[in-house]
């Protein structure tokens, strides 16, 4: 149907992958690729037609950022499909719903849009977020994920009797790691470490193409496939049309951060942006000289769930010559009682820390309250240091020490400091961000501290109390 389209290598292998979902073989796809390099054309436009021209009797539904964005990407299926010799019904044509005649058609709706009464066999998520700015905000993030199980799930249509599912695609350019995409892996993780729960995993197969090849691939759980990449670490992913040297002047003008997203499907530049991995130091305990000052920063989250955020408790010291040492947290997916619980063993266990500070923030303001007043905390201030502002600003009140060399990890060997790393290096486009939250918090709470309140000359770090338990 479209004689001039470029069969490029990329393009033939998403092409052998997109023919296995229309025999069925594969149900769940996703699929990462950089800006313009035919994703939409081929999934949206020229698949979702096919698929409907194999099996006209099937409803096939594409869903974008935007109605209109689905609608036109709807009414390139229909004139592919209708160049195919392919007839619609004449009573049902719009763009945004029109049917085949033979029981099956295709519909198309904004992310977060209405899809009553309408169902799917295949399912297209094209590109849910528009930009930066979406991508960034938690509030349009949230929104999408809880349309995605409450509405778009619940349209999937069984594809026979003995097939209950239908089949998904979600394409995107990953703008942010707690994309839908994101989203629906961590799920996915969840369910795979739950090896007595009743739900099955979804058993995504991953097309991930760079435009420029790293080494190794997309982390992804185990219950997910990855096709193999074709290509030798350097390589362009279409150098017909982005060779080399043209995505390197991409890379230069955008930066680090955008090109790793948009053009590289990671939403954290290798190495860090705000936070870079490079610029922490890593001690061991006994390595930590005598603190002139301590505390502990609190980030309390609400739930227990396993794709929530994490409840934190960091401690943090400064020693003479104003160096700051971070220590292990307690951290865990805790509900109020546990957390609280969890947060006095490790305030307990640092044993130098005083002072523990939390920010003011609606659901919180009780909890920190309610903390004041376990009988744990006698002799301990647990104190509000206000509403510092959104989490940039936050982390950006403690980066600059950061970036001078001056920020020391202090590793008991547990592993807290590879995940810290981890989630230091997506911020502030990560899942999660209670860790630098907490850091944060915990840099103000020391900026409050009186000099006297934990200096004791002479004291080192072995005597300090540092378990290991959380």
């Amino acid at each position: 149907m479209k004689p001039k389209y470029r069969w490029y290598r990329h393009c033939e292998i998403l092409c052998e992958v997109l023919q296995k979902v229309a025999d069925g073989k594969i149900k769940r796809l996703m699929v990462f690729m950089p800006p313009r390099h035919g994703k939409s054309e081929l999934i949206s436009r020229l698949f979702s037609a096919y698929f409907l021209y194999l099996y006209p009797e099937r409803w096939v539904a594409v869903t974008s950022y935007a109605a209109d964005l689905a609608y036109t990407l709807s009414r390139s299926a229909q004139e592919n499909y209708l160049a195919a010799g392919a007839p619609i019904k004449g009573s049902a044509s719009a763009v945004k719903h029109w049917e085949t005649g033979l029981g099956g058609g295709f519909w198309a709706a904004g992310v977060g849009g209405p899809a009553t009464g309408k169902g799917w066999h295949l399912g297209i998520i094209d590109d849910p977020l528009k930009n930066a700015e979406q991508a960034a905000s938690n509030t349009i993030r949230e929104k999408q994920k809880e349309w995605d199980g409450s509405t778009w799930a619940t349209r999937e249509e069984p594809w026979s009797d003995d097939d209950a599912n239908g089949a998904e695609i979600i394409v995107l350019t990953r703008w942010h790691e707690d994309d839908i995409a994101g989203y629906r892996l961590a799920q996915e993780a969840a369910l795979v470490a739950e090896e007595d729960g009743d739900e099955e995993p979804e058993r995504y197969h991953i097309v991930c193409m760079e435009a420029i090849k790293e080494e190794g691939q997309v982390e992804v759980p185990s219950s997910c496939t990855i096709e193999p990449d074709w290509r030798t670490v350097g390589e362009a992913l279409c150098p017909e049309r982005r060779p080399l040297a043209k995505l390197k002047r991409i890379a230069k003008r955008i930066g680090d951060y955008f090109f790793s997203a948009l053009f590289q499907q990671k939403p954290a530049p290798s190495g860090g942006g705000m936070l870079k991995r490079s610029w922490f130091r890593t001690i061991t305990v006994d390595q930590v000289p005598p603190l002139r000052k301590s505390a502990v920063g609190i980030d309390l989250a609400v739930t227990a769930k396993s794709t929530a955020d994490y409840t934190v408790a960091f401690p943090l010291g400064i020693d003479k010559e104003g160096n700051y040492y971070l220590f292990r947290p307690a951290r865990g997916q805790w509900l109020p009682p546990d957390a609280r619980r969890e947060i006095i063993t490790r305030v307990k266990t640092f044993g130098i820390a005083r002072r523990i500070g939390a920010e003011s923030v609606a659901a919180q303001s009780g909890y920190v309250a309610e903390l004041r007043l376990e009988p744990g905390m006698a002799g301990y201030a647990v104190v509000d240091i206000g509403r510092t502002g959104d989490k940039v600003l936050l982390a950006a009140t403690w980066s600059p020490v950061l970036a001078q060399g001056r920020f020391y990890l202090v590793d008991d060997g547990s592993g807290w400091v590879e995940t810290f790393l981890k989630e230091c290096e997506q911020f502030p486009r990560g899942r999660n961000d209670d860790q630098i939250d907490a850091v944060g918090i915990a840099f103000e709470t020391l900026r409050q501290v009186p000099e006297e309140a934990t200096y004791t000359p002479g004291m080192a770090a072995g005597n300090m109390m540092l378990g290991r338990s959380s």
